[in-house]
């Protein structure tokens, strides 16, 4: 009797496992548990309606699809209104990832850092997010032509020996940031504040310079062809042996005739009556040749 009684206890459990087992694997296939809580529901409401089929067929019926017309609305604006909370969050989250990834590679000097940081700036602006903070960042040897920066902030970045073709960097924070080597070729730095910023041995063609803040900038070597600096502020830059053939330099702020005698050329270049008089007086070849 007491081992019948066990066997009968282990059955039981054996039971309940096998089961719990069935339970769990049917919960684990949402397509499943759909479909047969759909069979479930629609065996409940069909059968708990059926007379109503019977007795009131057309009535019953026109109330079902009054009540499936506003369904289908509710679905309708509903599936918008999530789909639209859903976009706009992923979105947030993905912008969010990408600023943080910058600031993981923040101080980080290789080329890996760089590269990767300048992806996450691009992605950013396919969100149409450009006033990204890239204090300190080293972007050296990366390519950002095309890219918008406009009122972002690389203060003290580095960006030497980089491709920067018609960036937009206007009204960016450029103070000590170091573009050593780099094309800027058609950038747009118009009222950028680039005081201290290193543009030795860079290519600055046609680039736009108008009404940024230069103070003590570096030009050395540069090619500024065409570049226009009107109404910049170069309070003690430096245009030591710059090209500066067709630059428009009308208008600019701190600009002497000391800094100018310096430049490997100022032919065909735009001044103001007076500081053009001074160096015709001072270095009249630079405007021949």
């Amino acid at each position: 009797m007491f081992v019948d009684a066990q066997y009968y206890m282990s059955e039981r459990k054996l039971n309940r496992k096998q089961i719990s087992e069935k339970f769990t694997a049917v919960i684990e296939k949402p397509m499943l548990t759909s479909f047969l809580v759909l069979v479930l529901l629609a065996f409940l409401v069909i059968g708990a309606s059926w007379h109503y089929y019977q007795e009131d067929y057309y009535n019953f019926v026109g109330q079902v699809l009054a009540e499936a017309h506003g369904m289908l609305f509710d679905i309708t604006v509903i599936g918008i209104l999530i789909y639209w909370l859903n976009e706009n969050g992923q979105r947030r989250q993905r912008i969010r990832m990408y600023k943080d990834e910058i600031e993981d590679f923040r101080l980080w000097e290789s080329e890996e850092a760089a590269f990767r940081t300048v992806g996450n700036v691009k992605r950013l602006n396919r969100h149409k997010i450009y006033d990204v903070d890239l204090v300190n960042c080293y972007l050296a040897r990366t390519n950002l032509s095309y890219v918008i920066l406009q009122g972002a902030n690389l203060n003290s970045a580095n960006v030497t020996q980089s491709q920067l073709v018609q960036c937009n960097l206007a009204k960016t924070r450029l103070n000590r940031t170091d573009f050593e080597g780099s094309n800027l070729n058609q950038a747009n730095l118009s009222q950028a504040y680039a005081s201290g910023a290193n543009f030795k041995d860079s290519f600055m063609i046609k680039t736009h310079l108008e009404k940024a803040s230069l103070i003590k900038a570096t030009f050395q070597n540069a090619f500024l062809m065409e570049a226009c600096l009107k109404g910049a502020n170069v309070v003690g830059a430096n245009f030591d042996n710059a090209n500066l053939y067709k630059a428009d330099l009308r208008e600019v702020e701190g600009i002497t005739v000391e800094q100018l005698k310096k430049a490997k050329t100022l032919y065909q270049a735009q001044l103001d009556p007076d500081i053009l008089e001074q160096v015709q007086m001072e270095c009249s070849d630079l405007l021949l040749r």
